[in-house]
């Protein structure tokens, strides 16, 4: 008889060999031919239960083990087991009660600490879920899956190099365990180490082929080493496997974005959100994507709608920040009030109280940190390489704290400059200010404001006395604990003061600019050989708002025979130049009139420029600089301080503040009227570099003495407190 004990006790021994072998449908076949027989036979309802969670089966799974709790409320293990499917089936509130009752039974069971601490882990509860893992460990050293779970967490604590030990642990144990491999691979990625991120996703997929997380993530990191279309082919497989891969979507719009495709980035984010409407990253990345589009008000959007789904999502937060900068039509002093909520926010809490111990010696030697994720090939370059290569070293002791996953020829002219070169990668914010405390910085400089890869979050611990931003980002960072922003009077004009949360310090000019080493001559004037003058900019689509448009479309109006030049990587996407021409063509202008594309490096693009237009209400950057080195002059609209005032600084260091407009009728005035003086065009064609090279911009080692000097300044002050 099937009901028969010895037969039941045969068949359940039978159902437990073949899933511990892992032949699950034939378990799974002997679970339910007990439980024909016997509907309340614990132990089968229990293991079938686990059964059902290995297949995915969750709601099933959910079922059957509280259906053999009711029969044995008071086991740990079924206990345990059902804290663990209630977390998969996305329950786990409802699975850590499940193993806190466990662990009422048996305080020692490492199993229940275990699915504890994953429950932990699914609640953000990271340090808990931590001290979970490492208690079942004490009790059962040689659990990989506490083990590759203690790493995933160690990970979310940005302790990379003790997640990296605890995954090769587990491996060490099961070296077919595909996760774990995958899991290391993602350390590995966030060590900047790509390469063998690559090894560990090709071994995962080695031991479980069709693995949509392993494809996915390798995708990403492919990315990483700008193997686009091998990521492409990745991400795109991870979907095949798995279309309702909401992550995989994400990630592929990712890739798309980085290509320059944003249309197809914007329609990859929208399905990831289909898929999985409350994906934070999902409405951050897609505000990303839209603010690259020109479409602020739509970013905006989503940024806040990460922040409402993901509370304290730092980088939303950020970009946000970012994006309000460049917004036409909001006041300054509006977007200022969000910078203090993201101090409050996020900085404020962090503020400690401990007290330095620098000596406070005025006149010593001072001990000068750098902050930055560009202390490598990158725009900032062209600035930090002035002042750092001509600080006094008798003066001051230079430390670089690079944030910079993958070094290069400038990072290696960088570390020639600097006494001490800290590589923060892998490091969390707290570990970061340690190390700024134990070097003993006098001051701390930050050179990344609010960009990607910041670490304003270490200065909001006030690891040094005296903490100063400069350079990178161009405006406030909102913080209470930064001290000093490093401006001119063009940059950060006098009565400027409530709209930053630093104390300006003005220099005599506030950055000297090396200019690239492959630029070349200048070159003839283009409107010499063409019928009419071609304006240009190699600005990024994102400062190309309304008022720019309307401005350059008047310009061309009254020049019929003037050109206009875009070209900037956003403009790769066809999508991104037919949009660009249907609002020129709404003001009159034909599209034959616009030079719109991507070339790089952009020195042709500029020597077939005979003026540059600047943008507002956020200037242009390092094209500014470009521009006039290649015989280039510039209109600038001087608008919200200091991102709004770059190019007036600029040309008031250089000595050209005609070209400076207070108001755009003025804007389009000074563009017009220049344009229509071809004799001085050619002037400024032939001798505005060896202006530039005789000005204050360009004069490296005043630069680096005044900014020396700023620093004694604001040190002396720190000393007389």
């Amino acid at each position: 008889m099937a009901s028969d004990p010895a037969n039941l006790a045969k068949l359940f021994e039978l159902a437990i060999a073949h899933h511990q072998a892992g032949n699950l449908p034939e378990a799974e076949r002997h679970y339910r031919a007990i439980l024909q027989a016997s509907p309340r036979q614990f132990d089968a309802l229990h293991y079938l239960g686990v059964l059902q969670a290995q297949g995915e089966r969750y709601d099933d799974a959910v079922t059957l083990i509280r259906r053999a709790l009711k029969i044995n409320p008071r086991s740990a293990e079924a206990l345990a087991n059902y804290g663990n499917v209630l977390r998969l089936s996305g329950r786990p509130a409802e699975a850590l009660a499940a193993c806190n009752k466990a662990l009422a039974l048996a305080p020692d069971h490492a199993g229940a600490l275990t699915n504890r601490g994953a429950a932990m882990q699914a609640l953000g509860r990271y340090a808990e879920a931590l001290a979970s893992y490492d208690r079942a460990l004490a009790l059962n050293p040689r659990s990989a899956t506490a083990l590759n779970n203690r790493g995933v967490v160690l990970k979310e604590l940005q302790r990379l190099e003790d997640a990296l030990a605890s995954f090769d642990a587990a491996l060490a144990i099961t070296p077919s365990n595909a996760e774990a491999h995958c899991n290391r691979g993602n350390v590995l990625q966030e060590l900047g180490r790509f390469e063998h991120a690559l090894g560990s996703y090709g071994q995962a997929l080695a031991i479980r082929p069709g693995y949509p997380e392993a494809l996915m993530n390798r995708g990403n990191a492919l990315q990483e080493l700008q193997r686009t279309e091998d990521a492409l082919t990745d991400l795109r497989q991870a979907i095949l496997l798995r279309p309702d891969y909401a992550e995989a979507h994400y990630n592929l719009g990712r890739a798309f974005k980085q290509q320059g495709k944003l249309d197809d980035a914007v329609a990859s984010y929208r399905k990831a959100l289909s898929l999985k409407p409350d994906f934070a990253e999902a409405h951050y990345s897609l505000g990303n994507a839209l603010q690259d589009q020109g479409k602020l008000d739509d970013a905006i959007a989503g940024y806040r709608k990460a922040l409402s789904l993901k509370p304290g999502y730092r980088d939303a937060h950020g970009n946000l920040l970012f994006c309000l900068n460049y917004h036409p039509d909001l006041p300054a002093e509006e977007i200022f009030a969000e910078y203090r909520r993201w101090n409050d926010s996020y900085a404020r809490p962090l503020r400690g109280k401990s007290a330095h111990a620098n000596s406070r010696g005025p006149l010593r030697r001072l001990r000068i940190g750098y902050v930055s994720p560009d202390l490598r090939l990158h725009s900032t370059r062209h600035f930090i390489e002035p002042l750092l290569a001509h600080h006094d070293k008798s003066r001051v002791e230079v430390f670089a704290y690079a944030e910079v996953p993958k070094e290069d020829a400038v990072s290696a002219r960088f570390k020639g400059y600097v006494e001490q070169w800290r590589r923060t990668i892998g490091l969390n914010d707290d570990e970061v200010a340690t190390l700024i405390r134990h070097d003993d910085i006098d001051i701390l400089v930050d050179l990344a404001g609010h960009t990607t890869g910041n670490r304003l979050l270490v200065f909001a611990r006030k690891p040094a006395p005296v903490q100063v931003s400069w350079l990178g980002y161009g405006y406030t960072t909102g913080m209470d604990a930064m001290d000093y922003l490093m401006a001119d009077a063009a940059f950060a004009p006098a009565g400027c003061e409530s709209l930053f949360a630093e104390k300006i310090v003005r220099l005599p000019v506030f950055t000297a600019y090396r200019p690239a080493e492959n630029m070349g001559e200048t070159g003839a004037l283009p409107a010499l050989q063409a019928k009419g003058v071609t304006f240009g900019t190699l600005s990024r689509s994102v400062r190309i708002n309304h008022r720019v448009i309307h401005a350059w479309a008047a310009i061309l109006n009254r020049l019929p025979d003037a050109r206009l030049v875009i070209n900037s990587g956003n403009f790769r996407d066809a999508g991104m130049q037919a949009r660009m021409r249907e609002q020129f063509a709404a003001r009159g202008i034909a599209a034959e009139r616009l030079l719109i594309g991507y070339d790089s490096p952009p020195w042709d693009v500029l020597r077939r420029i005979d003026i540059s237009l600047d943008c507002f209400p956020h200037n242009s950057g390092t094209t500014l600089f470009e521009s006039l080195y290649l015989g280039v002059p510039l209109i600038t609209l001087a608008e919200r301080p200091s991102v709004g005032r770059l190019g007036s600084a600029i040309l008031t260091a250089l000595g050209h503040p005609e070209w400076i407009a207070m108001t755009e009728e003025e804007y389009e005035d000074k563009a017009v009227a220049l344009a229509t003086d071809i004799d001085r065009l050619v002037s400024l064609r032939a001798g505005l570099r060896d202006q530039m090279q005789r000005s204050a911009l360009m004069d490296e080692p005043a630069f680096a003495r005044s900014v020396e000097a700023a620093y004694r300044e604001m040190w002396q002050k720190w000393c007389g407190e």
